[in-house]
């Protein structure tokens, strides 16, 4: 009999243990499951908070910077927009208010997933340069440096600019055309096959070289002046810019944000000036437009972003290479910060834990 017991206490305690390792392994199992799932969700959270952070700078500074863009590349012998206020009082009377967001629809249809991937990819090349430094100095404690940052945004800006890039060409087309313009794109699509139809499939990707080397500067050091002012600022704790739980108010970050952005464009400027020039060639209607000879003569060929830069200081002067800076530096201080800050503000909204600077 207490043989018999013995055994049923053995197969219980067997038969539990089974249970329990059962349920352990279900448990890790579930765990596998929702892990994929959580890191999705992240992901899709970080990716529509960057493309929210786009839109709107975009659509604050829409009439800036179609006037950047008809100043880039108006004929410098028939002068139609003498300076920003001028530019946009001359849009307004002559196209109106839908003249001042001309192409905006399209900027931010190009803008959104560029933001969006731009700081998704900032947020993943952070992370992989920090573990791969931490691994080379042995100090697992170790904080990004600026150089560092500027690196990250470098491959974030080049991997966003170039996921985008056919949209970018045929929005500076989009803004330029008016309602004179002897060809009418009517829209994005239709641009995008128009130019494929009649210019080529590479045609898509004219500029890109410049825009490549542009990005670097530009949005490399858009993060990291951002960043590490934000962390001098949050360190030093000067003027009582700091709150009690250690975070930057919001007009503090569009500060930093403002800076950053001035700093990057006025770096990176005669590269966008050269980009938007290339993106015109091959268009046989822009000859209005484009021109640096003074004869009347349909616009400048450039062979090349060397080529280009050449013929456009030889022709027009150095100065042409900052036209409309102006226009953009108005717009830049502004578009980058609401950026920086609205892409912040809609995770703390969605609940994602980490951004950018962290």
């Amino acid at each position: 009999m207490a043989s018999e017991d013995a055994v049923t206490k053995t197969t219980s305690e067997s038969a539990v243990t089974t249970i329990v390792n059962l349920a352990e392994e279900a448990k890790h199992a579930s765990e596998g499951v929702k892990a994929p799932s959580h890191a999705f969700i992240s992901v899709g959270k970080s990716l529509i908070a960057g493309g929210v952070a786009g839109g709107v700078s975009r659509t604050a500074v829409a009439p800036l910077e179609r006037l950047k863009i008809l100043l880039q590349v108006q004929n410098p012998h028939s002068i139609k927009y003498n300076g920003t206020v001028q530019g946009l009082k001359y849009i307004w009377r002559t196209e109106g208010l839908r003249g001042l967001f001309k192409g905006n629809g399209t900027n931010c249809a190009r803008i959104v997933p560029n933001s969006a991937v731009k700081f998704y990819s900032y947020e993943q090349a952070s992370k992989s340069i920090l573990w791969f430094y931490r691994q080379q100095t042995g100090n697992e404690e170790a904080q990004l440096t600026p150089l560092l940052r500027l690196g990250a945004g470098a491959c974030a800006g080049i991997i966003a600019m170039s996921a985008t890039y056919p949209m970018d060409m045929v929005r500076g087309r989009l803004t330029v055309q008016t309602e004179k313009s002897p060809h009418q794109y009517r829209g994005i699509f239709h641009a995008l096959s128009t130019v494929l139809r009649e210019e080529g499939f590479r045609a898509l990707y004219r500029g890109w070289l410049p825009s490549v080397i542009g990005v670097v500067p530009y949005v490399g050091l858009n993060f990291a002046v951002y960043e590490s002012l934000k962390d001098y600022l949050v360190k030093t704790k000067p003027f009582g810019l700091v709150n009690d739980s250690g975070e930057l108010s919001v007009t503090t970050r569009l500060a930093c944000g403002a800076a950053a952005g001035t700093v990057g464009q006025t770096i990176a400027y005669p590269l966008d000036v050269i980009r938007r020039r290339m993106q015109m060639v091959g268009w046989k209607d822009a000859s209005s437009i484009v021109t640096g000879d003074g004869k009347g003569k349909p616009s400048l060929e450039y062979t090349g972003m060397v080529d280009a830069f050449r013929k456009t200081v030889r022709y027009e002067g150095f100065g042409a290479l900052y036209k409309g800076l102006v226009p953009n530096s108005v717009k830049v201080v502004p578009s980058i910060a609401i950026a920086f800050v609205t892409y912040e503000v809609v995770k703390d909204i969605l609940g994602v834990e980490m951004r950018i600077s962290d």
